[in-house]
């Protein structure tokens, strides 16, 4: 039952977000509305429905944290890529130690 309803939520809110990314300029911002919002929401609605508000306000801290973290991610790669002139492969797998630093110290500071 919970892989219909994560099928379901999941499929109509990646068709809304594709719909409001389709209205948005220009197209290549258009792409962070393809799938993770709406994975995110579905997993939110249901983590509230089988475990309670609880369990779901943390799940939500949870995401706002690592969205955090993916963007000084994104700030590293575009520093190493546009400043520094590094390949694509450097740069990202770089990029990653400080994802994971800013993510960990994120959690352990703001989490405990």
């Amino acid at each position: 039952m919970d892989y219909v309803f994560r099928f379901l939520v999941g499929g109509v809110l990646v068709s809304a977000f594709a719909v409001l990314g389709d209205m948005l300029r220009p197209k290549s911002f258009a792409g962070l509305f393809g799938a993770a919002p709406s994975i995110a929401l579905a997993t939110l609605a249901l983590a509230f429905w089988k475990q309670g508000p609880d369990y779901a306000a943390i799940e939500g801290r949870s995401m706002l944290l690592g969205a955090v973290a993916l963007g000084a991610y994104c700030f590293l790669v575009c520093q190493f890529l546009m400043r520094f002139r590094w390949s694509a492969i450097a740069a990202t797998l770089t990029a990653v130690v400080g994802w994971f630093g800013v993510a960990f110290a994120l959690k352990f500071g703001l989490l405990g």
